[in-house]
């Protein structure tokens, strides 16, 4: 009988040690992240169609191969854009979300503040959600991904306006309203991007916030410095 040498374990010498994994590891992310980062670029300059694996390795100023190697094919890299798009979306209204504290008035003003922010709200990023906008209703895949974030997004909205509508005692119904103003915050975007002379991110912000100086009379009131949250024991009165 024909016997099988094994080979021997690897030695602790012989292992890659934890320093080196996590290098490995940290090299592979980073090059994912180039990868990422170019596309964005590509998409902002070109359109989707016209983006290339090539334009995206000499963007990240790597070969081809390792294009290839991370995402096997432009739809794959383009679908790891989109999710790591959203991921930081996601992870950006939450922050802001969490940081504005108990109050319903204040976390609903963060959030809008937080669609306008420059890390997320800038020329280059704005392209390339255009981009994939004009793709969605024939990708399915790219609809899966965006529907969960979405509605994750747009429950919040919702279950903040039904707040403030039990606080105040005000006559709308809180879906359409949430509705509604995510309606305005993606139009604002959208002129944003289109580059028109009269839209800033700061007059947006002013736009979106004048909606909700609107919507809510009883919770926020217009001064100097921006929009400012009344104190809802104080609103009655000054509604009189």
């Amino acid at each position: 009988m024909k016997t099988i040498e094994m080979e021997d374990e690897p030695t602790e010498v012989d292992r890659p040690s934890g320093p080196e994994k996590r290098g490995r590891k940290a090299s592979k992310e980073v090059r994912r992240q180039q990868l990422i980062e170019a596309t964005i670029d590509s998409l902002a300059k070109r359109g989707y169609s016209e983006t290339t694996m090539a334009d995206v390795a000499d963007g990240a100023k790597l070969s081809r191969g390792i294009v290839n190697f991370h995402f096997e094919s432009k739809e794959k890299l383009l679908v790891a854009t989109l999710q790591y798009m959203y991921d930081e979306y996601s992870a950006h209204w939450r922050n802001a979300y969490e940081k504005a504290g108990d109050n319903t008035a204040d976390q609903l003003k963060a959030l809008v503040a937080a669609d306008f922010d420059r890390a997320i709200c800038n020329k280059r990023k704005l392209a390339a959600w255009c981009a994939f906008w004009g793709e969605a209703k024939s990708r399915p895949t790219y609809q899966a991904l965006s529907g969960a974030r979405d509605t994750a997004y747009q429950n919040l909205l919702s279950d903040l306006c039904s707040r403030l509508k039990t606080e105040a005692g005000y006559d709308f119904e809180p879906q359409a309203l949430a509705l509604a103003l995510s309606a305005l915050l993606e139009g604002l975007w959208l002129r944003l991007m289109m580059g028109l002379e009269d839209v800033s991110r700061e007059t947006a912000l002013q736009a979106a916030n004048a909606f909700l100086l609107t919507a809510f009379p009883k919770h926020y009131t217009s001064e100097k410095n921006g929009l400012q949250r009344l104190d809802t024991r104080e609103a009655p009165l000054l509604m009189k």
